[in-house]
Formats: C-alpha cells, structure tokens, sequence
C-alpha cells in the first residue's frame, strides 16, 4: 500500500513533465510549418482572435535564467545571441531579427509582440538578457519612394502604398504626417504607428 500511495505523489509531477515534452514537440513542428511557409513565399500575420497554442508554459527548469550572461544592448543582437532566451530556437530568432530590421528599428518593445510566434513568456524573458531602449535606424524617405518599396515595410500593404504615391503624385509633397489624413481612407491610427518610420525631407 505504501509504494503504491508514493507512486500516487510523483504521479501529477510525472504528467506535467510529460505534458511539457509533448508540447514542446507539438510547437516546435508548428513553427516548423509556418517556416516553410515562409520560404515558399507566403507572407504571414497575426489573428485577431486567440489563437491554438500548445504550449500553455514554458517548462520550469528553462525558467531559471542562466547566470553566466550579462545584459547586453538588444540593438546587438543577433539570431545566435538570441537563441540564449528561454523558449526562442534558431527559426524564431532569425525572425525576430528579420522583423526588427524589416521595420527600420523600434520606437516600443511591445512591437515584438507582432512576430508570429513569440509567446509572451519569451517576449518577457527576451528583456533579462537585453536591454531595449527606443531606436529608428532606418525612415522611409516618403517623398521619393516608389509603391514596390514602400509596400516592403511591415506595416504598410501594397494597396497602401499605392494609394500613397498616387496622391503625392496628384498633390504634392507631405510635409507631416497629417497630409496623410487628407487620404480619407486612413484611419489615424494606423498614421500614428507609420509616422515615426517617415521622412518628409
């Protein structure tokens, strides 16, 4: 009866081991689908609505941060340096990266929550082994650029940046941002988020 009640205590510790294990595997094919995606052309974006994730939690012995680290800029950092970041692999990492220099830079940490799947759990841990600070390396000369170029930045489709230059062309130079709002078809919001990636000189 007693090995039998022992048995019984490690039963719940065993399931969760498990659960992780499997998990873990269940989101490492996922991604390893949305990055075939990826490669074969397909341009991917974040639902509006919750979405399947297999794993509710990182496994608690990847918690613990390692303590041979020290902080360093997230401006220096790379898609191995990354990978240091409990729950972030290669593929993710190398998005991540390719997401930060796609965009020219960030004004908000939070813009990392827009690459595709970044859990919040390694979106918080990514900022025990990085620093962020806001930084814009990279503007979009609003006044010069053509639509295929322009449609290359994260937050502005095709469509847009075809209605962009086709009122510039009819109107003139932007001065600011809030030329822009004059293209009724804008919603404030979204000039608000692109304006600090403009350059109107």
């Amino acid at each position: 009866m007693i090995p039998f009640l022992v048995g019984l205590g490690f039963l719940p510790s065993g399931i969760r081991k498990f659960k992780d294990q499997q998990g873990e595997k269940t989101f490492q094919r996922y991604l390893h689908a949305i990055d075939s995606l990826e490669a074969a052309g397909f341009v991917l974006i974040s639902s509006p609505l919750p979405g399947f994730d297999p794993r509710d939690t990182l496994p608690q012995n990847q918690r613990n941060r390692v303590k041979n680290t020290t902080t360093i800029s997230f401006w220096e950092a790379d898609s191995v340096t990354l990978q240091i970041v409990p729950g972030i692999g290669e593929k993710l990492a190398g998005r991540i990266i390719k997401y930060r220099d796609q965009l020219g830079g960030l004004h908000h940490a939070d813009q990392l929550k827009e690459v595709f799947g970044l859990k919040e759990e390694a979106y918080l841990a990514i900022w025990e082994y990085f620093d962020f600070s806001p930084q814009i390396h990279s503007k979009i000369p609003i006044n010069s650029i053509e639509t295929q170029d322009l449609s290359k930045h994260p937050y502005i489709s095709y469509g847009e940046a075809k209605v962009i230059v086709a009122f510039r062309n009819q109107h003139g130079r932007y001065t600011n941002p809030e030329d822009l709002l004059k293209i009724k078809i804008f919603k404030p919001e979204w000039v608000q988020k692109i304006s600090p990636y403009l350059d109107f000189d």
